[in-house]
């Protein structure tokens, strides 16, 4: 048995770890996370995606973060627009969600535990997203030394819980590149921080300038659709 937990939001990121998850034998046991963000289109492309690459198991579980706030993901702070890749690139955005990855990766693992599966995907990315702290190898290495100690599984089974960060130092245009590879169709997938009722990306956030940035830098041609 080669199980894997994937968290999947449906963006490009989490998309392309779960297709390379499938391209290493794994049997995936993907996991979407409802944590109280201002939109739901992300997670509708979580759904898409799974669909089209054909994994027979998918669950969203509800936590609600928006119960905390303190992030432009779900309290009522504006996602910043039209930022330069100079500030993109320093410091921790408004965007970020405090304790994010935490919560989900711990989510992963209750779940991992379920399924009998030790290793666990996430999409975390140093290199676009260098000012969330929750991304950083020492932190997904801390999490995995975390597991170990407060499972049953870990504790008690001869095999122990890893995280992989495929993507970890790779740029958005080898993410793309790589995912395209492996036959994702990336117009499945959104990224942005603030859609529109029609869950068309913003292009203005910054994810959405690091996606377009990416295809560009890739050679491939972007199917986002964009609002106007």
């Amino acid at each position: 048995m080669n199980n894997c937990v994937v968290l999947l939001s449906g963006g490009v990121d989490s998309t392309t770890s779960l297709a390379m998850a499938i391209a290493q034998g794994f049997t995936p046991f993907a996991l979407s996370i409802h944590y109280g963000q201002r939109h739901h289109a992300e997670l509708d492309s979580a759904k898409k995606v799974i669909r089209a690459m054909n994994v027979a198991d998918h669950r969203t579980v509800r936590v609600d973060l928006l119960a905390i706030g303190g992030s432009a993901l779900t309290d009522e702070i504006d996602v910043p627009k039209q930022r330069s890749a100079e500030d993109i690139s320093h410091g921790i955005p408004v965007t970020y969600v405090p304790a994010r990855n935490t919560i989900l990766l711990g989510i992963a693992l209750g779940y991992a535990e379920t399924v009998g599966a030790f290793d666990i995907f996430i999409g975390a990315n140093v290199l676009d997203y260098s000012g969330y702290p929750d991304c950083r190898p020492e932190f997904l290495d801390a999490f995995a030394a975390l597991a170990n100690l407060a499972t049953k599984a870990g504790v008690e089974g001869s095999r122990k819980f890893k995280v992989h960060a495929p993507l970890l130092k790779m740029t958005k245009a080898e993410i793309i590149r790589e995912g395209t590879r492996l036959g994702i169709d990336y117009g499945l997938t959104l990224s942005c921080y603030d859609p529109d009722d029609h869950g068309r990306a913003c292009g203005k956030c910054d994810s959405c300038q690091l996606r377009r940035k990416g295809f560009i830098e890739a050679g491939i041609a972007d199917p986002t659709i964009y609002a106007p």
